[in-house]
């Protein structure tokens, strides 16, 4: 992987539900997060994974990504993450040659909807949709590590 250009923004409305080519349910949580790195156990529908992830501030960061057992990484969730996991099913939404992520939390998380996009580089231009709203890419309380620390229901 290696460096990773992400925007991040808040979803307005549900036009979007209806572009949506498939979904993926997440379970998440953090092994250890410092002022350099944070460290993810992800299982989902499909895998697991281990996920280092440097902790710039920004859309530009480095991370590293690791297929594991899905039985060790449900046992890691469980034994050495950090709580609340982090919950959210993935909507894929493509839109102008570009395939948009739509993460609708649940949990103590619940009521957020956030959109990525991964692009090629900073200045990559792109098309946003009408559901699109306020970029989010340089507050840090939008960052999954920030919501384990912080729900999106405490603020």
């Amino acid at each position: 992987m290696g460096l990773e250009i992400e925007r991040k923004f808040l979803v307005v409305g549900e036009s979007w539900k209806k572009s949506v080519s498939r979904r993926i349910h997440f379970r998440q949580g953090y092994l250890c997060g410092n002022r350099h790195a944070s460290i993810r156990v992800r299982v989902t529908d499909e895998d697991a994974r281990l996920n280092i992830k440097s902790a710039t501030l920004g859309v530009e960061r480095e991370e590293f990504e690791y297929s594991i057992p899905p039985e060790e990484a449900r046992r890691m969730l469980e034994a050495l993450c950090e709580g609340p996991l982090i919950e959210k099913t993935r909507y894929f939404v493509e839109h102008q040659g570009h395939v948009w992520e739509v993460d609708v939390f649940e949990g103590r998380n619940e009521g957020l909807i956030v959109a990525e996009i991964e692009l090629s580089a900073t200045d990559e231009v792109f098309d946003r949709p009408d559901w699109v709203g306020q970029e989010v890419s340089h507050d840090p309380r939008y960052y999954n590590t920030s919501l384990v620390k912080h729900p999106f229901c405490e603020w």
